[in-house]
């Protein structure tokens, strides 16, 4: 009873340490600036000034649409080739196969900013600057994804591809009908690692694009807090609130989305650890 009751203690404790920040941004997203600087614990008083302020004074609006656009048709294109290269990395036999995953597995080692450059450069090639194709495509096939993907395809047994083959079933009906289902929570799992992968992607938005049209939410959040450590005067003490606002509008999407699939994202995860 006694090792229940302490573990339950350090459980409350760890999620007191995790939601602790989340709680403060909310409420002082809903404080007046100065009341932050002057009293940064504090609770009141309340007001909703800073949100009204950022949505007169930002594109809110539109850098979440085109969070929501990249984060769908970029999610999508991840969800739908990389089971499919997955698979085939885990159920079928080809000439280099293991030479080419290993290839695969060899570019996760690879720092993200080696891959700025060379990236940049062929978007200016193609003209794909400042476009919600140079938001969308580079990265949309990650080798994490693949192999996560080709280890949860390895735990479907042989067995179930062989019957739906005698069944007539083509290499296509066999992954869709036969595959996809069993592995849906660790699709469901994938699902999630890459909508906050692309949701919080900083680096290559604010590369790839530099004009307000196109920003996301997160170069939003970026210019927001550049222009907080620059301030000098008392416009300063909004900024803060404002801030505050816009960091609690962006992490509503993830909670809403957390909160819908956490059950099948934690058996995702967990697929495999037990037969």
């Amino acid at each position: 009873m006694t090792r229940r009751s302490l573990g339950y203690a350090a459980l409350f404790a760890a999620i007191v340490v995790f939601l602790y920040p989340i709680w403060w941004m909310a409420v002082q997203a809903f404080r007046p600036g100065a009341a932050i600087l002057n009293d940064p614990l504090g609770v009141g008083p309340f007001t909703l000034r800073n949100f009204t302020a950022v949505f007169d004074q930002y594109p809110i609006g539109t850098a979440m649409a085109n969070t929501a656009l990249v984060v769908v048709i970029k999610g999508a294109i991840t969800l739908i080739f990389c089971p499919l290269a997955g698979y085939g990395f885990a159920k079928y036999d080809f000439r280099f196969k293991e030479a080419l995953f290993g290839f695969v597995l060899l570019t996760l080692m690879l720092p993200v900013l080696t891959l700025v450059i060379p990236l940049l450069l062929e978007m200016k090639q193609l003209g794909w600057i400042n476009t919600y194709q140079a938001l969308i495509l580079p990265g949309a096939i990650d080798a994490f994804s693949v192999y996560y993907m080709r280890q949860t395809m390895s735990q479907v047994p042989d067995e179930m591809l062989d019957a739906a083959a005698i069944d007539g079933a083509g290499t296509l009906r066999t992954f869709w009908s036969v595959v996809v289902p069993v592995i849906r929570p660790g699709l469901a799992a994938l699902a999630v690692l890459t909508f906050f992968n692309i949701y919080n992607d900083l680096v290559w938005p604010i590369v790839a694009v530099n004009d307000p049209e196109h920003q996301t939410i997160s170069v939003l959040l970026k210019g927001i807090a550049t222009n907080v450590s620059g301030a000098t005067n008392s416009s300063g003490f909004d900024l803060w609130g404002q801030l505050m606002a816009v960091c609690t509008i962006a992490t509503v999407p993830t909670l809403i989305i957390f909160l819908l699939v956490q059950k099948h994202f934690i058996k995702g995860l967990l697929a495999g650890s037990s037969k």
